[in-house]
């Protein structure tokens, strides 16, 4: 790999760390930066895995404060999220190619109206909430999260905010959090036994880690109904374009 290549990677690394924890759409700057770095799509599925865990990494070390005080709940959805994120890259490695991909677009795009339609979806749902129904959720997010993740973000924030009364600066760190819980443990099953190119996970995550850790503080100032519609609009967006793709 050129040295202008690597520099590329970085550059298209911090904006993945940014984009990713804001709007929960990470791949979709990485994974194309991978494959026109010259990868095959399977390296570039795995290798963007593998780099993903530094935004993680970056946004929690700068968001520990609103991650503390969850108790045994934070626990309950690590460990769900840390079984989906083994689940996704056994089926990555083991499945046929292509397995989840004629339904994630229907799910970016389900997840992508939830969050347009939120408020009026809480108002009808009242004071209601549904704490046993998190943890299955998570597991499952977590699976797509280690198989592939486009738009995973974007699922793991609409389920928080439909199940939870988390604001939407505390369902952004949740997500975050639990997307690179996932995103961990998948990586290491694709460093051990996946085609991982180092040197392109070394660029991309050294950009990710510091875009990553620049994430929370952008998103204090964003108003959070700016923020949900943003999201939910460029969700629809991604949609379109995994369907197309």
């Amino acid at each position: 790999m050129s040295v202008a290549t690597f520099a590329v990677l970085v550059v298209a690394g911090f904006f993945t760390g940014v984009v990713g924890f804001i709007t929960g759409m990470a791949s979709i700057v990485s994974y194309p930066a991978l494959l026109a770095a010259g990868l095959s799509p399977i390296t570039a599925n795995v290798t963007n895995t593998v780099a993903m865990v530094a935004v993680g990494v970056g946004s929690t070390a700068n968001s520990t404060k609103e991650l503390r005080g969850r108790g045994p709940r934070l626990v309950l959805w690590s460990i769900c999220a840390a079984l989906g994120g083994l689940t996704g890259a056994l089926v990555l490695l083991l499945a046929p190619a292509g397995t989840f991909e004629a339904v994630v677009p229907f799910l970016v795009a389900g997840a992508s109206l939830v969050l347009l339609l939120l408020p009026r979806i809480r108002q009808l749902r009242g004071h209601a909430n549904f704490p046993r129904t998190l943890p299955v959720a998570v597991f499952v997010i977590a699976i797509y999260g280690g198989y592939f993740g486009a738009g995973a973000g974007v699922i793991f924030l609409s389920v928080i905010m439909l199940t939870t009364a988390e604001t939407m600066w505390g369902a952004t760190i949740l997500k975050s959090f639990l997307l690179g819980i996932a995103n961990l443990i998948a990586a290491v099953g694709f460093a051990a036994f996946g085609p991982v190119n180092w040197v392109a996970a070394l660029a991309l995550a050294l950009g990710a880690l510091i875009g990553g850790w620049c994430g929370p503080p952008v998103v204090k100032v964003i108003p959070p109904n700016a923020l949900r519609i943003a999201v939910g609009i460029l969700g629809l967006g991604l949609a379109g374009w995994l369907l197309l793709r």
